[in-house]
């Protein structure tokens, strides 16, 4: 909750840093489209090192890491200076107190069945955050400034601190060594170092499938985040609704990570994974057609909320199915990595398309072919049914 709170806010800033340093839209884009990147790449470094020496140590790392970069971020409101801040510190701090490490670390104290619902109930929390802070921070801007508020969040994000301390238990060895799907080790039992998992990892089809699917997510949830409160202003709407659209969209999304997290447990994740992308072209297409109200924009944050972040879980569960617990903080953020390779294109070809076309209909066209291009990729992935794995254990 903290973590994501802070990250998935960031939209909002974008205006008062624009009227404050005079930078233009496609420059503070960019520098939050390095901070998509930047948040994607650490994972799996960070996933590797949690992996080894456990999760505690890399979440302190990342909380300061979060509150050093949004603390610096008013002094430094250069192009480069948010890179640095926004674009590197912060985004890295989040990274390492996110979901690869975290859910790597869950995954590996529980029993395989009980994996998908708990990856939801986290990623709720990250919903969570953004339900919590998106209207304290719009407050925060509107009374104190846009500087005072960043201090705010990083005086926040330490509270994470003491959090990290209940992720010191040891996981269970029959955790570690249960058995995983075809793709995860020649016998049972038999563990595999890292750089051979990975090996494995990389010549499986699925596995390449999720990837797509992920990449294209990023395109759509890095886009909204950093433009939705540009495209609300277009509209001639007061920025209050940006901040209700996005605390709409963290509050459906814990329920869209709780129900698919259950789901995930008795259906094939891959269906619901082509589900819920599918669902988002046609919820684009819906609001395209609708006129530029507030009620559109909350009707529209609650649809697409649902399914906001609600991919991770699934996701998460499927590499934990091919390929078991024993490396998922690395292979899960590998995946992350894809997911937010396509947050760099989301968030900083938002901002060109602004400056060039003068609004983001093109982007929302892309969009929409994005999500249909990731619902047909999770279509081959090769997944055994929960029900008959159950059955025949």
């Amino acid at each position: 909750m903290l973590t994501m709170g802070a990250r998935q806010t960031t939209g909002l800033f974008v205006a008062p840093i624009h009227d404050s340093s005079g930078l233009g839209i496609a420059s503070i884009s960019f520098a939050l489209a390095v901070g998509q990147f930047v948040w994607g790449a650490v994972q799996p470094v960070f996933g590797a090192i949690a992996d080894r020496h456990g999760p505690v140590r890399v979440v302190w790392a990342g909380t300061l890491l979060l509150a050093v970069g949004l603390a610096l971020t008013p002094f430094l409101q250069s192009q480069w200076g948010l890179v640095i801040t926004l674009g590197v510190l912060t985004a890295a701090g989040a990274g390492a107190g996110s979901f690869s490490i975290l859910i790597g670390a869950t995954a590996s104290r529980l029993a395989p069945e009980r994996r998908s619902f708990a990856a939801g109930v986290i990623n709720a929390g990250g919903s969570l955050g953004q339900f919590v802070f998106a209207p304290l921070v719009q407050f925060g801007i509107t009374a104190a400034g846009w500087a005072m508020t960043m201090f705010g969040l990083a005086a926040s994000s330490l509270l994470a601190l003491p959090l990290a301390w209940s992720l010191r238990r040891k996981p269970s060895q029959a955790a570690v060594n249960a058995p995983a799907g075809p793709a995860a080790t020649p016998e049972a039992g038999h563990e595999l170092s890292l750089r051979a998992q990975l090996r494995i990892a990389l010549r499986d089809r699925s596995y390449w499938c999720l990837h797509i699917g992920f990449f294209t997510c990023g395109v759509h949830i890095a886009f909204l985040v950093t433009h939705l409160p540009g495209e609300v202003a277009l509209c001639g709407l007061p920025a209050s609704v940006s901040a209700a659209a996005l605390m709409l969209i963290g509050a459906f999304n814990i329920a869209g990570s709780l129900i698919v997290g259950y789901l995930g447990q008795h259906y094939r994740m891959k269906w619901l994974l082509a589900a819920m992308y599918g669902s988002r072209a046609l919820m684009i297409a819906l609001y395209l057609i609708s006129p530029p109200t507030p009620m559109t924009f909350y009707i529209f944050a609650a649809a697409l909320g649902f399914t906001w972040l609600a991919t991770v879980p699934p996701t998460a569960g499927l590499v934990g199915k091919l390929f078991g617990p024993r490396h998922l903080g690395t292979l899960f953020g590998l995946t992350l990595l894809s997911h937010q390779i396509g947050g760099f294109f989301g968030a900083w070809l938002g901002g060109v398309a602004l400056e060039t076309f003068g609004d983001y209909t093109w982007m929302w066209y892309a969009d929409m072919a994005l999500a249909l291009l990731a619902a047909m990729a999770n279509l081959p992935i090769r997944e055994q049914s929960p029900r008959l794995r159950i059955a025949t254990a």
